[in-house]
């Protein structure tokens, strides 16, 4: 045999013997590492699956807590703000049940008097249990407390505390398919009471007798045209029932009833639009107010593409209480927003919106119409850490207050899980 025959019979024997070795090392403590994708690791995980329990607990945590400071420049003058929002999410994915709670705050301190007050807060439940293949149980519950800020857009310039609004109240339905149609039945109750508003003079103005307490019913029939395609009706029946009649007026307890119909569309999952119209009718129980009637529209569309766009866009109508600091029966309003969100990399996302809104009040000649513009941007300093920068423009017009407007700059840090 010659030498170079003895060499490479000497590595093959080498070789077999590394192959057999190296089952043998995975399976030690140290032999991991040696395994496909285990070592190295990456710094920071590209998604959040390095960053939840090595257990499996009832409920997924997320969680978060953003400080920011704004400077913001109004009609009413110039201002510092600084805000600090904790976030939480609590969500559990069964077999036939799904649970999911939501809580996140506001609360604000400006600088002009260093009073800290909470202006914003929200707790939401949504849960939901298959009882069969083609039946589902859905029950949802919310709470609410949002107290708009002074010298913004759409706040009257005499008032140096807006009346804070608290409102709660759940729904329980049922869904049911029958081939290519689907059957569901919800009912609600709400909530709603609203604070005093404090004017510039120290003078309250009590805004009590504008509480009511809301009953609402809705039923919906959809019918699966196509795989993509469905065609719907839905017929809601409600009434508001207040506290007390106004100090200069009637009572404006009211049944509600309304009528509509429209068409949902889904495509794959990167476009779903909803688009639909009907009849609103707010019928009050005093003979002296009469019935408030308003066509109703409702549209909705989500276009994402890929992971790194995502367009929505929305307009609605709805026929409502005037809530405080207002005159007149109803509110009927219209209100369109468009959103934009770019992911450039995973450091670095962008954003922006536009939002228009528009109202006027049965029995009362007021009107409202205001519109807004907003850019951002979130850069990661790592998994946990982001640092946020926002410019938005607000401007609104009324017939009592006039012409407002508002730019204001804010950036800050957030804090996640």
């Amino acid at each position: 045999m010659s030498q170079a025959w003895r060499h490479i019979l000497a590595g093959a024997v080498a070789l077999q013997a590394l192959c057999l070795a190296v089952p043998a090392l995975a399976g030690g403590a140290d032999g991991e590492r040696l395994l496909p994708g285990v070592y190295p690791e990456a710094p920071v995980p590209l998604g959040d699956a390095g960053l939840r329990e090595p257990y499996d607990p009832f409920f997924d945590v997320d969680w978060s807590v953003a400080l920011r400071g704004s400077y913001s420049r109004a009609s009413s003058g110039e201002r510092f703000d600084t805000r600090l929002a904790p976030k939480i999410s609590l969500e559990h994915v069964g077999t036939r049940a799904a649970v999911r709670l939501d809580a996140d705050a506001e609360v604000t301190r400006p600088n002009s008097d260093g009073q800290i007050s909470v202006t914003g807060l929200r707790l939401g439940l949504e849960a939901g249990y298959d009882l069969d293949r083609d039946t589902r149980l859905v029950g949802s519950g919310d709470f609410t407390v949002s107290q708009g800020v002074a010298g913004t857009p759409g706040i009257a310039s005499n008032v140096a505390s807006p009346a804070r609004s608290v409102s709660g109240g759940g729904e329980l339905g049922v869904t049911r398919r029958f081939g290519k149609l689907n059957i569901g039945l919800t009912g609600g109750l709400a909530r709603t009471v609203y604070g005093p508003t404090m004017l510039d003079s120290g003078a309250l103005v009590d805004n009590w007798r504008q509480n009511y307490t809301a009953y609402d019913a809705e039923l919906r029939v959809g019918y699966q045209i196509t795989p993509i395609l469905e065609v719907f009706a839905v017929a809601g029946l409600g009434r508001d029932v207040f506290d007390n009649a106004p100090l200069a007026g009637p009572r404006l307890d009211a049944t509600n009833t309304s009528l509509r119909g429209g068409v949902t569309g889904r495509w794959n999952s990167g476009l779903e639009a909803t688009a639909s119209t009907g009849l609103g009718l707010r019928r009050f129980d005093a003979a002296g107010l009469e019935e408030v009637t308003s066509q109703l529209y409702d549209a909705q569309i989500i276009y994402a593409p890929d992971a790194t766009w995502r367009f929505g866009a929305g307009f609605a109508t709805t026929l409502a209480p005037t809530g405080p600091d207002r005159a007149g029966a109803a509110r009927i309003s219209h209100a369109a927003n468009a959103s934009l969100d770019y992911k450039v990399n995973s450091w670095l996302a962008l954003r922006a919106g536009l939002d228009w809104n528009t109202a006027r009040f049965a029995g009362s000649p007021d009107t409202e119409t205001g519109h807004g513009w907003r850019v951002g941007a979130d850069y990661k300093v790592n998994a946990h850490t982001a640092v946020t920068a926002d410019y938005d423009y607000a401007y609104a017009e009324s017939s009592r207050n006039g012409v407002q407007d508002a730019h204001r700059v804010t950036m800050g840090v957030t804090v996640s899980r």
